[in-house]
């Protein structure tokens, strides 16, 4: 199961310290969201830059 806190659209609020999906989905995505049985969330995007930077120069 991926993350929440390592995804690249996982936002914390800086007065209530709470963290949210900030992914801006249209209605489809979201009606595809919520009827999802999976465990994963098709929108993860790993936010680890230094690793994505790496892959990239090999």
């Amino acid at each position: 199961m991926n993350s929440c806190d390592t995804c690249m659209y996982s936002v914390t609020d800086e007065i209530t310290g709470e963290a949210f999906c900030d992914l801006d989905l249209d209605e489809d995505e979201l009606i595809r969201l919520n009827q999802s049985r999976s465990k994963e969330c098709p929108f993860y995007k790993d936010g680890d830059e230094y690793k994505t930077t790496v892959r990239r120069q090999l």
